[in-house]
């Protein structure tokens, strides 16, 4: 009877302490859920904990195809309300607006508006993740690492990772025509921000397992610890800080802080000073944390500079091959196309000397509206995030975003709106004709973000898509093969649009 007792108040707490957390967690995760009803903003009706990202977190779609919906839902509004977990996110849908906001009143969304400790994600430190006065100051000491006049000193070693491609498709040519373009591509942009990032000469065409690749690949090789990361993350910077669940590979972090270090040191020994971004980075190093007189206000590290090294080789080699891959599938689909754009490079080759020079590349109109063209439809980045940093009261309207306030700007749906971009899913290079680009509206082209916190590797990105596609164009037709996927078939994991199985194209030398 005794026991029984037991057993029965035992169950019962059970019980109650399940419920009463249950309670609670609902409580919490839903806490925020209001916040778009009360303030008359047009919104989805949020799902408890998941809020309107419960198909994405479970990986049963990609965030494109998530935040496309959401988009869809209010084609008549500027503005729309929406939940990522429990956090209240603005989606500005409006052109002018977001114009605004990335531009003319930058002022008052100066931040991205990510939280990060840099002892568990080490792109913390980077110039994506920072904020303030601190991504003011590490901005202004990165850009004039891609000026135009350091890019054309940095032209040679481009080049030369192209003809390291060329010739490793060459010798692949001679016992095979079909290829995964997608990797090729990858080997490529490695070498190139390698050698201009680092300062390494990596040869990835032809070590292909080398030890900067497979650190790479080790940044998103933990798929389990990443979700529960980015989770934690979004439910709770603060719990995520406190659990210290890092977001990438420790072996990966200390791999390219050692590789980093060597670098600094090897030139600091031997007084090398090249004409890349290394040297850039090498220089703030000198000023910000060496010797910071200019912005005592402001500690800087060492990390600072290691993380942002790191984050020019993710954010150059992986949208830079994912961009390529994709541009060579529409050119073998779209044969006009490509006959179009090797007439226009072999014409504009022959006008430069025929060279690959700076000044050929600056004459390759055509092949910018293709690259134009291709980022339109697959562009890696498929939301921009700001965070209002000073209250803002929008225009001809009754709404005034607080500050704190996390925004969300939707350039993968805004590419593919008809309103804007009339058949969409049609690859037409010709949409970037200057005729065409006057006719459409400021906030509608966000190919590489707009504004102060455009993507400052952007001419360093264009210099290597067009040099590795008028090395490849110029010598070999482009062809479906056997294994060619049509339509391709996404990856629905992570925030970027990528092949989930490579891209097998045909690559027919051209016999003059």
């Amino acid at each position: 009877m005794i026991s029984w007792t037991i057993v029965c108040l035992t169950d019962s707490f059970t019980v109650i302490c399940t419920t009463v957390i249950g309670v609670l967690l609902y409580y919490y995760s839903t806490s925020t859920h209001g916040k778009w009803r009360k303030a008359n903003v047009p919104h989805t009706r949020p799902v408890p904990l998941f809020g309107n990202l419960f198909r994405t977190t479970l990986g049963l779609e990609s965030e494109n195809e998530t935040f496309d919906k959401i988009y869809k839902q209010f084609p008549d509004k500027k503005i729309c309300g929406l939940y990522q977990m429990r956090t209240p996110y603005l989606m500005i849908r409006d052109p002018e607006l977001i114009n605004n906001v990335l531009i003319k009143d930058f002022a008052h969304f100066t931040d991205h508006g990510f939280k990060m400790d840099p002892s568990v994600n080490f792109l913390a430190s980077s110039l994506f993740f920072t904020n303030g006065q601190k991504w003011k100051i590490m901005r202004q000491k990165m850009s004039p690492g891609f000026t135009s006049g350091k890019l054309k000193l940095m032209h040679s070693q481009v080049k030369k990772c192209s003809k390291d491609m060329i010739d490793y498709i060459d010798a692949k040519s001679k016992t095979t025509d079909q290829f995964d373009v997608h990797d090729i591509m990858n080997k490529y942009a490695t070498d190139v921000i390698g050698t201009c990032a680092f300062g390494l000469k990596l040869n990835s065409m032809i070590d292909e397992d080398n030890e900067f690749r497979k650190c790479t690949k080790l940044i998103f090789k933990s798929p389990f610890r990443i979700i529960v990361a980015n989770l934690l993350q979004m439910v709770s910077p603060k719990l995520a800080s406190i659990l210290k669940i890092r977001f990438h590979s420790p072996e990966a972090m200390d791999y390219f802080n050692s590789t980093f270090r060597g670098v600094i040191e090897y030139r600091e020994k031997n007084n090398v000073n090249r004409n890349d971004v290394a040297q850039t980075l090498i220089q703030a190093r000198k000023e910000l944390v060496l010797n910071n007189i200019s912005y005592p206000e402001e500690k800087f590290t060492e990390m600072d500079i290691i993380s942002n090294a790191i984050l020019m080789y993710l954010a150059g080699a992986e949208p830079v091959s994912d961009t390529l891959a994709f541009c060579l599938y529409e050119l073998a689909m779209n044969k006009h196309v490509q006959d179009k754009l090797r007439e226009h490079i072999n014409k504009t080759k022959e006008k430069h000397g025929d060279e690959f020079s700076n000044d050929y590349l600056m004459d390759l109109h055509y092949a910018d509206m293709v690259i134009t063209e291709t980022l339109r439809k697959v562009n890696g980045t498929i939301i921009l995030f700001r965070i209002a940093t000073k209250t803002y009261q929008v225009p001809n309207s009754s709404l005034v975003i607080e500050k704190g306030q996390q925004i969300i700007i939707p350039n993968y749906s805004i590419h593919h709106d008809p309103k804007y971009y009339p058949n969409p899913d049609v690859f037409d290079p010709e949409r970037f004709s200057l005729e065409e680009k006057s006719k459409r509206p400021s906030g509608t082209e966000l190919l590489f973000g707009d504004g102060p916190r455009f993507c400052i590797g952007k001419r360093l990105a264009e210099l290597e898509m067009k040099l590795g596609l008028s090395e490849i164009i110029s010598k070999f037709e482009v062809l479906p093969c056997v294994k060619t996927e049509n339509p391709i078939k996404l990856a629905k994991a992570g925030g970027a649009i990528r092949p989930k199985n490579g891209i097998w194209l045909c690559l027919k030398p051209i016999v003059v």
